[in-house]
């Protein structure tokens, strides 16, 4: 009798609830009759076991972003084994994985992989080194809160800035979708004996302990405390916490302050690790808004999981243009020499810039700074310091417990002026940062709190 197996690909869904591709997986498993294995992989993208270093030399995972990975996989396992069924940790990309394939082409006659779809090129890559070993790969599109297979438009053809998208898409009224069960119940799970084979043979060593890292108090996301750790569960807490309150009436006020846990959601680092999707939000959201109504404060967090729609869209219409040195500049741009001691006083706080340094010394400290400020620092590296906007984004994806490829690199581009913003190459995003700290920090409450005044 053929046997076949699915294995189900963890990329950045690390969650059980409203996995469109984990359901569609466990329904091909049912169909087929067919074995599913959980699978995440440990590459140099997200999550590498051995040292990776960028181009600049310096990691590509700092040890605050593996420490949140680490909280998340556990619950994630937690939750598999629920159903019985146990995560494969594999080290290293997924079609380097000769000797487990090996051994599974003994075991199966069939082997099939099930994946979410992620349009950015590094994970483009890697779904296609396996179709390029001859697999079958089924990548679902589910990390928007928008479906784009709604739309009356095609993607080639969405409007390259921001608010004439917004206003497309309003205008329509789309809905989004409600959040989906798990199908897990539905399965058969692969036998102990063999999942014990595989584990034993080809699991990653995981790391026992976490990096010795400092838990600073000051953190405006403590991911050491059971409230703010990696993984679905303390995600849906937080989901239920905030919306118990009266802070989504009052978001667009505090949104751009610099220091606190209430001030704005908090639910990025869950989005992006996908312990945590977007329809989960909205729902929570229109939950909240038909109980105790609509605000400007309640639009404003649409407002901002919009735009992170709009920036996974642009990689579907654009894709590797994105990831060029210029951009989407249509001429060629001479960007600037890697200075290394600029950038070490940028990244390490030196810069003389009080307000600049303090935001450099949080994000260095805990993984997390607020959106104000990352906007502030990420213009004095390419204005005051006339750095390279490549660099500038490696950085925050070392650094940020909330690095998404896609809002990452989108706003990079943008405040570098070689994205969708009109005014171009470094034409009008700067942030004076005298006017800036004026405007958020008049007190200098922020710099004191880093020690920075």
């Amino acid at each position: 009798m053929m046997k076949t197996l699915i294995i189900y690909w963890f990329r950045h869904d690390l969650r059980v609830s409203d996995n469109l591709a984990l359901n569609h997986a466990c329904d091909l498993a049912c169909e087929l009759d067919a074995e599913l294995l959980p699978v995440f992989c440990h590459t140099t993208a997200y999550g590498c076991l051995r040292t990776t270093q960028t181009i600049w030399g310096f990691a590509r995972m700092s040890s605050h972003r593996q420490a949140f990975l680490l909280d998340t996989l556990v619950d994630l396992r937690q939750q598999l084994s629920s159903y019985q069924l146990e995560l494969l940790e594999l080290d290293g990309e997924l079609c380097e994985q000769t000797d487990f394939f090996a051994y599974v082409a003994k075991h199966y006659d069939d082997v099939r992989f099930v994946c979410e779809d992620i349009a950015a090129p590094e994970e483009i890559a890697q779904r296609k080194g396996l179709q390029d070993l001859g697999f079958s790969v089924q990548a679902i599109w589910q990390s928007t809160m928008l479906n784009p297979d709604d739309f009356e438009f095609e993607l080639i053809e969405m409007p390259d800035q921001f608010t004439a998208f917004r206003h497309k898409v309003e205008a329509a009224r789309y809905t989004v979708r409600a959040p989906v069960p798990t199908q897990l119940a539905r399965l058969q799970t692969l036998p102990s004996s063999t999942m014990q084979q595989l584990i034993l043979h080809f699991g990653a060593k995981r790391i026992g302990e976490k990096h010795a890292l400092t838990h600073d108090q000051r953190s405006s996301f403590p991911y050491w405390e059971s409230a703010f750790q990696g993984g679905s569960r303390s995600a849906m807490q937080h989901l239920a916490n905030y919306f118990s309150t009266d802070l989504a009436h009052s978001y667009k006020q505090t949104r751009n302050q610099l220091s606190g846990v209430d001030f704005s959601t908090k639910f990025s680092p869950w989005l992006a690790s996908g312990a945590l999707s977007a329809p989960q939000i909205i729902h929570a959201l229109q939950n909240f808004e038909q109980t105790h109504g609509k605000s400007d404060s309640s639009y404003w967090i649409w407002f901002e999981l919009l735009w992170r729609d709009y920036f996974r869209f642009l990689h579907r219409k654009y894709g590797a243009q994105l990831y060029r040195p210029s951009g989407l500049c249509k001429t060629p741009i001479e960007l600037p020499a890697f200075d290394p001691a600029r950038f070490h006083q940028w990244t390490h706080a030196a810069t003389g810039d009080a307000l600049i340094d303090a935001a450099m010394c949080e994000l260095r400290m805990t993984g997390y700074v607020s959106n104000r400020q990352r906007q502030q620092v990420a213009s004095y590296w390419l204005h005051e310091l006339a750095g390279d906007w490549r660099v500038g984004a490696a950085w925050f994806e070392s650094q940020l417990l909330d690095c998404d490829v896609y809002s990452n690199q989108g706003n990079w581009l943008y405040l570098a002026g070689l994205g969708t913003d009109p005014r171009g190459y470094l034409g009008g995003r700067w942030f004076d940062p005298q006017k800036q700290a004026k405007q958020h920090d008049a007190d200098g409450r922020y710099r004191r709190l880093w020690n920075m005044l």
